[in-house]
């Protein structure tokens, strides 16, 4: 049996849990998660630990020094853990030029742990120390590198990463959770008036996220088309002024955030998800989740060319230039016009997860990589 040890900030988010569900299931495999009691998302909020998916496996709550730093936190106690736990995989679930990736590796290559990074930065950029020391130490003591998009595995190899590599999002979706509800009733928050066209933006509310493009292109659609923003972040108070000056007030909600475990009921009410995303110096589109989310829900996709985007989508949804604004435009005038292209694309979109994105593909992948890093 494979003893694996993930280390995962991430895995405070109950809906993302479901892989190592999966993932215990399997009789080789012996998992434990380490997780924070919380994280604090910079600018934005505090994200507690949600319990969702814990049956199988062992979820250890161990508090992070630095919480909220996403380049310079780490986790003390860690090299008594590893000497407690002494796993045969020691699965870091975080960037190669982190500190906290450069403490695990380090502690878990004393202790003969293989150890694998994961990595979604899509941008090639030049890091100055101590970064650039962690990840040369990262690159050259890995026994594995996943990376969470196609140009993000191109850039560790640019940077002279040889080991074993292979681009796997870092979580699936539950499809048995996201799905098609056309039986449920709609909830009254998002009711419909005949004729309507109720579009939906998930996640944060910063710039690079371009909803500001998005309240641009409704102003000039008609007045059935509305929108549902959901999240939150520094960028709300400046939106809220947007909309009001654009005229919008009576169009365009803002809910706050919802806990993930709300998503699944909210995605199938909605006629389409926007992702608007702008390429920045220091950031581009990574993935995109809530796209794979809405998919899963059979709910059609329209979003910006930024990083990965165009490849999550496929031939599943709407691609525009990002930061134009009248071609995000024609795109949502498209799919008000056209019920039977959402038809089709909602169908195109839940297959496409099936085949590339659920939990069950996702987490099978990663059993491969543990037992290819024993092999």
């Amino acid at each position: 049996m494979v003893k694996i040890l993930i280390l995962s900030k991430a895995l405070v988010v109950g809906a993302y849990q479901r892989k190592l569900e999966l993932l215990a299931g399997d009789a080789e495999l012996a998992l434990t998660a380490v997780v924070p009691p919380y994280w604090r998302e910079p600018g934005v909020r505090r994200v507690q630990l949600e319990r969702a998916f814990t049956e199988g496996y062992r979820l250890l709550v161990r508090p992070i020094a630095l919480n909220g730093s996403f380049h310079l936190y780490f986790w003390p106690g860690l090299g008594r853990l590893l000497r407690q736990e002494r796993p045969d995989v020691l699965h870091i679930d975080e960037e190669s030029f982190n500190l906290a990736t450069f403490q695990a590796m380090y502690l878990g290559q004393r202790l003969g742990a293989r150890c694998l990074f994961f990595n979604w930065a899509n941008l090639l950029k030049r890091l100055p120390p101590p970064f650039s020391w962690f990840e040369r130490y990262t690159l050259d003591h890995a026994a594995y590198a996943v990376a969470g998009n196609q140009e993000a595995a191109a850039i560790l190899q640019a940077k002279g990463y040889r080991g074993p590599l292979r681009t796997i999002p870092q979580f699936g979706v539950d499809t048995g959770l996201f799905r098609p509800r056309p039986d449920e009733p709609t909830p009254a928050a998002l009711h419909k008036a005949p004729g309507e066209l109720l579009l939906g933006y998930v996640g944060r509310l910063v710039p690079a996220k371009g909803v500001q493009d998005l309240l641009s292109a409704l102003a000039g659609l008609p007045p059935s088309i509305r929108l549902l923003v959901v999240g939150g972040g520094p960028q709300q108070e400046q939106l809220l002024r947007q909309r009001d000056a654009l005229g919008l007030r009576e169009r365009v909600r803002f809910a706050g955030w919802r806990p993930s475990t709300e998503l699944p009921q909210l995605y199938p009410h909605l006629d389409a998800l926007v992702l608007p995303s702008r390429t920045w110096p220091n950031w581009k589109e990574q993935f995109g989740r809530v796209l794979v989310e809405a998919m899963a829900c059979a709910v059609p996709v329209v979003g910006s060319d930024s990083g990965e985007i165009p490849h999550v989508i496929g031939e599943a949804g709407l691609v525009f230039a990002e930061g134009q604004v009248d071609a995000l435009q024609r795109c949502l005038r498209r799919l008000q016009q056209e019920p039977d292209l959402r038809q089709e694309l909602g169908r195109r979109g839940r297959q496409r997860v099936l085949a590339h994105y659920s939990q069950e593909r996702i987490a099978a992948a990663y059993r491969q990589v543990y037992l290819e890093m024993m092999a």
